[in-house]
């Protein structure tokens, strides 16, 4: 499921569910509830968190396992 990819690229980030909220401009709670699959997350935030990750859309969604 991509909400792990969420999770994934944050740990391999070495950054914490609030610093990747920051980039977001959201509360830590909101985006921890985007990296575990309660809420959907929008998508502005996954192009915002590919360009951020320096990644696709397709992989942070799960469509493609190429980085």
């Amino acid at each position: 499921m991509f909400f792990q990819r969420l999770e994934d690229l944050r740990i391999d980030a070495d950054k914490t569910q609030q610093e990747i909220a920051d980039v977001l401009h959201c509360k830590r709670e909101v985006y921890r509830r985007y990296e575990k699959g309660i809420h959907e997350i929008p998508v502005w935030a996954v192009i915002a968190l590919a360009e951020y990750y320096h990644t696709s859309t397709d992989y942070i969604l799960g469509l493609t396992d190429r980085r």
